[in-house]
């Protein structure tokens, strides 16, 4: 340990890792301590495999950046040596050691800076945050980056998914039960919300929440009380409440699906979570993190990504924006096999089809001449106009044309033979 504190004091080092520090808390509190003051820009990686949550709880307190609970110490060198901890650092460099949180927010686009700042605003205020977006824009890492910013970081946040249990669960979930309150409540239980106190609860697809506990729900949001399931005894707590959906609550309320006064109470701070599409900029480094993590997983080296690759990928309009992104990702590191690059025929997006702009007015796309036309000639020679375009973009590449065209390569390559025969007749 001394050994390890001298040379921490007399070199600089990427990551710091620290293998089961199971002498006693003390040594390891006053170890992290010491790294910290001699490495205060420099993670600290802990090996703890027999750590539980609490003492996974005291060694971030105690200055760690991450605790790896399972595998080996080879898994944890191969962590730091394939991360390199860039998937936290924003592009210009690595972050502020005291903006750790920002680890969930992927990119230096203007939208994701305005969402930077509003949670540096937020984060140490009790506010109701309502994050709102389309699906797989990544509503959840919003919010984990604002507990993580807050001072209730060091317990966990505690999730629900609205949407995914119905109503008599739901409640249950959310404010717990006694013995016997209904069929199959066989002990008393703990809610959502009591197991979040002091913490932050995330209420994901909150829109979906049926209007019977809307009403419940809003009185824990007014006077941090509720009973749970069964029992008239009134819990208080100390709960900061996130919401995310990606339904118009607008909407919902003028079906007369969700109270407008709830709106009002969840609706304190809004962050509007932008589309993939309006923040292209972006995509670059989500690639770049989705392939150190996936790799990371995988326990294999992270294959380079081509420009070609990246300039493919930041033109499509990822209607599933970032989940899709990371699917997409994930699917072309394993078809890639042992290849050290990853390229645009491991990307099969689909083709992005509009429709073609025809003259103004009631002017016809191609006019027809008094005396007529050959129609195969001339259909021919669109077709073969459309195929050479194709092939000048995509450099003669045969396969990214066709895939262009929403043709398979084969088809492709047999119109190219038969227009030339044509041609030459």
């Amino acid at each position: 340990m001394l050994d390890g504190l001298r040379a921490a004091r007399s070199e600089d080092f990427d990551v710091v890792m620290v293998s089961s520090p199971q002498a006693g808390w003390e040594a390891a509190a006053g170890l992290l301590e010491g790294i910290q003051q001699a490495q205060p820009n420099t993670p600290i990686v802990v090996h703890a495999p027999e750590a539980g949550t609490t003492d996974v709880v005291r060694l971030q307190r105690c200055g760690a950046f991450h605790v790896l609970r399972y595998g080996d110490a080879t898994s944890l060198l191969y962590l730091a040596a394939n991360s390199k901890w860039s998937e936290t650092a924003a592009p210009s460099g690595q972050i502020d050691p005291l903006e750790q949180w920002r680890k969930f927010l992927i990119g230096e686009s203007r939208p994701m800076q305005r969402i930077v700042e509003t949670i540096r605003l937020v984060a140490p205020r009790r506010c109701t945050v309502l994050i709102t977006g389309e699906t797989g824009t990544g509503k959840e890492m919003v919010a984990r980056a604002i507990h993580g910013a807050s001072d209730r970081a060091h317990l966990p946040m505690v999730c629900v998914n609205c949407s995914a249990l119905p109503e008599s669960l739901l409640e249950a979930e959310l404010f717990g039960h006694v013995k016997g309150a209904f069929t199959g409540a066989m002990n008393q239980r703990a809610g959502r919300f009591e197991q979040a106190n002091h913490s932050t609860i995330f209420l994901d697809e909150i829109g979906d929440m049926p209007l019977s506990l809307q009403a419940k729900l809003l009185r824990v949001l007014q006077e941090r009380e509720f009973q749970r399931l069964g029992s008239s005894e009134t819990i208080r707590v100390d709960v900061r409440v996130i919401a995310a959906t990606n339904a118009d609550l607008h909407a919902l309320i003028d079906e007369g699906k969700f109270r407008e006064d709830l709106y009002y109470r969840l609706n304190v701070v809004p962050i509007a979570v932008p589309p993939l599409r309006d923040r292209g900029h972006d995509i670059h480094s989500l690639v770049r993190h989705f392939t150190r993590k996936i790799c990371t997983e995988e326990k294999i080296s992270p294959p380079e990504v081509s420009p070609e690759t990246l300039h493919r990928l930041a033109s499509h309009d990822w209607p599933g924006n970032v989940r899709q992104l990371e699917n997409a990702v994930e699917k072309a590191i394993v078809l890639s096999g042992a290849r050290r690059q990853l390229l645009p025929s491991d990307f099969p997006l689909p083709v992005r089809r509009h429709p073609v702009a025809l003259a103004a007015g009631d002017q016809p796309f191609i006019p027809l001449p008094e005396q007529g036309l050959d129609f195969e000639r001339t259909v021919g020679s669109i077709e073969l106009n459309i195929l050479e375009q194709a092939l000048k973009k995509t450099g003669g590449n045969k396969k990214l044309a066709a895939e262009m065209l929403g043709l398979k390569r084969t088809t492709l390559a047999a119109k190219l033979k038969s227009l030339a025969a044509v041609g030459a007749a």
